[in-house]
């Protein structure tokens, strides 16, 4: 269970940091590192790893209008046409990336977000699909296949193709019901739409079902939170996300049409903090850190009480083991030991991939360094403990000496209750699973030397 959380602990810890889907963040990630670099990755993870599952995620662009809180790179059109293009350019990176990659390398983990998936027609989600299977080995299986929907988006027949292509796993944005918030947000969505659109999920029985809520928007109360908490609590889906706002008008220019004299002052946060943990434990679920909620049968709980749990740039994930190639405008990849991502602009991407070339554009290769500080954020992160006697040990380094000055740095945490702790092990506390972002900043070897300015959102 989480313990309670006073209001000044969140006032002393609520102040900007990464979600830390990568370690080193983006914002150290350069321009040095581009297409050739990524190339070489690919092959040097072929060469030494040619039995190493893969994870593949295509980002889909479009959406049909403007939600203001969101923080993704979209595209809005409701021009169909752009779609099946797109889905061109996407055959042809696929193209060129696929041969670089053994074919018996099975894909355990593919996922579709953006934008919204559901902007594709059934006929361009089919066609879709077919192209992935036509250069990769998908494990339709055993393997978690699953696509961010737009209730909005989803008509029956919709949903009836991706059932059957294969998707078992679906993530349903909802946010909130309150038709204050909607409209302050530019999302109109009535309860009765999405409540027909998860029906339909269970129907067509996909192994999972997430919904996505967002605490922090405009004219949120803890009394109308509360209600849009029970209507998902009644809905029962296997995991729900419930994320902080990042309010980040100097990265993305569209949310100064989200008025900052709307957004809930800090002790309405505190309310909604606090009510989120309450009310979603009451009803069964188990929280599994950074927003995230899960029935105790869910995969991501057991991975977690396993140790097996994992966190890449589709969030939590099992899939720990696996190579992960993303496609698509502005979509990121993640190997063992280097990051890159995509050209941001559409125009650039269909270039690269009309000339046959792949889309990374900046990146980056991970020191020793480097890699040991992600080992370390990953266990804060997901273990919520740190072995001090083996966590260290693949590294040959010991993590007494290696990380002196930051234990040191967290006897703080120790004085506030959020971690415990003992010559064995640095465990994270019930309390302190809130504040996850803030303890992991503690390893994070490059947030003194980052760029001045307003980088990340706030962490509460």
């Amino acid at each position: 269970m989480m313990s309670p959380v006073t209001i000044e602990l969140l006032k002393k810890y609520d102040k900007a940091g990464p979600r830390y889907t990568s370690y080193p963040t983006a914002p150290v990630w350069t321009e040095d590192f581009g297409e050739k670099e990524a190339k070489e990755e690919l092959l040097r993870s072929n060469k030494e790893l040619p039995s190493r599952d893969l994870s593949l995620y295509f980002h889909i662009p479009f959406c049909e209008s403007l939600c203001y809180f969101c923080g993704c790179s979209t595209i809005i059109t409701r021009d169909k046409a752009k779609a099946e293009e797109y889905n061109d350019f996407l055959a042809r990176e696929m193209g060129v990336i696929s041969p670089l990659l053994d074919r018996n390398r099975k894909v355990v983990q593919l996922h579709l977000g953006g934008g919204t998936p559901s902007s594709l027609t059934p006929a361009q989600t089919r066609r879709l699909f077919s192209n992935i299977d036509s250069h990769f080995s998908v494990d339709y299986k055993g393997g978690e296949i699953s696509v961010e929907i737009d209730p909005r988006e989803s008509s029956n027949e919709y949903l009836e193709i991706l059932k059957e292509v294969g998707v078992n796993r679906i993530s349903m944005g909802v946010q909130d019901f309150a038709p204050e918030v909607q409209k302050a947000v530019h999302r109109i969505q009535p309860v009765d739409m999405t409540e027909r659109v998860f029906r339909k999920c269970r129907e067509l029985s996909f192994h999972s079902i997430n919904i996505d809520l967002i605490y922090g928007l405009p004219f949120q109360t803890a009394e109308s939170f509360s209600e849009t908490l029970d209507r998902i609590v009644a809905l029962s889906p296997d995991r729900i996300a419930v994320f902080n706002y990042a309010h980040v008008p100097w990265l993305k220019k569209h949310m100064v049409l989200i008025r900052e004299s709307t957004l809930p002052s800090p002790d309405v946060k505190f309310a909604l903090i606090s009510l989120i943990g309450e009310k979603l434990e009451k009803a069964g679920y188990r929280f599994i850190g950074m927003d995230h909620f899960a029935k105790p049968d869910d995969e991501l709980f057991l991975a977690q009480v396993n140790k097996t749990l994992y966190r890449n740039f589709q969030g939590y994930t099992t899939k720990k083991n696996a190579d992960l190639i993303g496609l698509g405008v502005t979509a990121i990849s993640m190997l063992k030991n280097a990051y890159w991502q995509n050209v941001k602009a559409l125009p650039d991407y269909a270039s690269r991939t009309l000339s046959g070339r792949i889309g990374a554009f900046r990146g980056f290769r991970l020191s020793k360094d480097d890699q040991i500080r992600r080992e370390l954020i990953s266990k804060v992160m997901c273990d919520l403990e740190i072995d001090r006697k083996t966590v260290l040990s693949r590294f040959g380094e010991s993590f007494d000496s290696y990380f002196a000055k930051e234990v040191t740095v967290l006897e703080g945490f120790v004085a506030d209750g959020l971690i415990e702790i003992s010559p064995e092990k640095i465990r994270i506390t019930s309390l302190g699973r809130i504040f996850l972002r803030n303890i992991a900043m503690v390893f994070d070897a490059y947030l003194k030397e980052a760029p001045k300015g307003p980088l990340f959102s706030r962490t509460l």
